[in-house]
């Protein structure tokens, strides 16, 4: 049978649902539809023979019979998984099931591959990720997960132009690696004979659109860290970030709880989950908390800045983190955190006030020397942003740049260097500006109830396939 080159369904599984949801038992509508997708399951009875077709909307049954469907013969020697359409009255059978009693079909794509065990969906956990285009079809809940993904981006855009925010789109490709602590992919571009960074973040391209008069700016970017896969990590993720003039961090942290929130009740209709089997309420407000009073009440010790610098050592080496050298109190104290209370927050909470030696980015808080006005929302034991008032002196600017240039001349890769266009831009001034930014990837992981990013990336990067004989 020669395949078609086009083809025109004019109803969908969902759209016959809907109209003919009260047609009886053994009723004929007289209504001929075209309804195309995949035939997903099929059982004969003699002259008799049933499918299930599957579109992106659900199912609906095809009821075939050798008095009135043409080539009734191919029609039960289909395979399970070819695209077909086909052509019949909408009807409902005698034990009920709504079916397009087929007249004409056609087959539209041969499957000349299984997917999987009697269609009970794919068990194979390293297939279902390398082979998405089968996963989608054998499992259902795959594509819901997919489908909420988008519908979430598509509600966080919408939610933020609502309030004034304006999309805009800045450089995937950076001359020098800047806006996060991370180790950048290199790429070189021949033309220009220069070596240049995927994006490890956004936010310096996006605080110089502040800089040049939009006041509230948001990206919806892809970006790329060089580092390790874990259920947490993707080495090319989604990023939401935002910035608005004129704001600080109180004013991001009551942004991020209502968007979370909004979403949530948005899609799940909503704000108390259940996440890895335990409750989950993201409603409005959220508890807020110190990083040093969340270490206190976690893991039962108090640590400062001023605190000895060989007793936050013996801190962290009995939390299991082996300092280096050149970590000062800010970075220990963050090391101590990350190792004993991040994972015990199910929160939601915001944990307040970073260390400055661990924030080049972030503004010096008011009124706790050493710290800065920074926060990252903690949701079942996992981080979901991070957000601060932003650092606006030029001045101050350039010295957290050199430190961080020190550091990565030291060896540390992920650490930031110096941004002279930047610096630059922070010349001609920049208001008091808060800045956000979300991880798309684990908010949708927390709305649909992934506890793997794999699970709501279409396609996750792997290790390469090992060769088969």
């Amino acid at each position: 049978m020669s395949i078609p080159y086009r083809f025109d369904p004019d109803a969908t599984a969902a759209d016959l649902a809907t109209c003919y949801a009260d047609l009886p038992a053994s009723a004929e509508t007289g209504a001929m539809v075209t309804v195309a997708g995949r035939l997903m399951l099929r059982r004969e009875m003699g002259k008799l023979a049933f499918g299930t077709l599957r579109d992106p909307t659900g199912s609906i049954q095809l009821f075939a019979g050798a008095k009135w469907t043409a080539d009734f013969e191919g029609f039960v020697h289909l395979s399970l998984g070819d695209w077909i359409g086909a052509t019949g009255e909408v009807v409902r059978t005698k034990t009920g099931e709504l079916s397009v009693k087929v007249a004409e079909w056609t087959l539209l794509a041969q499957a000349r591959r299984g997917f999987g065990d009697k269609w009970r969906g794919i068990t194979d956990v390293d297939m279902r990720y390398r082979q998405r285009y089968a996963d989608l079809w054998a499992n259902e809940e795959s594509r819901a997960t997919l489908a909420l993904r988008s519908e979430l981006i598509s509600w966080i855009r919408t939610w933020l132009e609502d309030r004034g925010f304006l999309e805009v789109e800045t450089p995937v490709f950076h001359p020098i690696p800047g806006g996060a602590l991370a180790r950048p992919f290199v790429t070189h571009h021949n033309a220009l004979d220069l070596d240049l960074y995927l994006r490890v973040a956004p936010e310096l391209y996006l605080k110089r659109l502040v800089v040049g008069g939009f006041e509230r700016v948001f990206e919806i970017a892809r970006v790329f860290r060089n580092e390790g896969i874990s259920p947490r990590h993707n080495p090319e993720f989604t990023m939401l970030e935002l910035y608005q003039a004129y704001a600080d961090y109180t004013d991001m942290m009551a942004l991020t709880e209502n968007l979370v929130a909004g979403a949530a009740q948005h899609l799940l209709g909503t704000t108390s989950l259940t996440y890895a089997g335990r409750p989950l309420d993201l409603a409005v407000p959220w508890k807020r908390a110190t990083m040093t009073s969340l270490i206190e009440e976690h893991a039962g010790v108090t640590v400062d800045l001023d605190t000895p610098i060989d007793e936050l050592r013996k801190v962290a080496e009995s939390a299991g983190v082996e300092p280096h050298p050149g970590w000062g109190p800010g970075k220990l104290i963050l090391e101590i955190y990350e190792k004993t209370t991040e994972h015990a927050l199910w929160g939601p909470v915001f944990v307040l006030d970073y260390p400055k030696e661990v924030s080049p980015l972030s503004r010096d808080h008011r009124s706790r020397p050493g710290y800065v006005e920074r926060f990252e929302p903690i949701v079942a034991g996992r981080e979901l942003g991070n957000a601060f008032s932003e650092l606006v002196d030029p001045d101050e600017q350039r010295a957290r740049f050199e430190a961080q240039a020190a550091e990565k001349a030291a060896g540390d890769e992920e650490a930031m260097v110096v941004d002279e266009d930047y610096l630059r831009a922070l010349e001609y001034g920049l208001p008091p500006t808060g800045g956000l930014g979300i991880g798309i990837d684990r908010l949708a992981m927390l709305l649909s109830g992934a506890e793997a990013i794999r699970d709501v990336i279409a396609f996750p990067t792997m290790r390469p396939e090992q060769e088969r004989d």
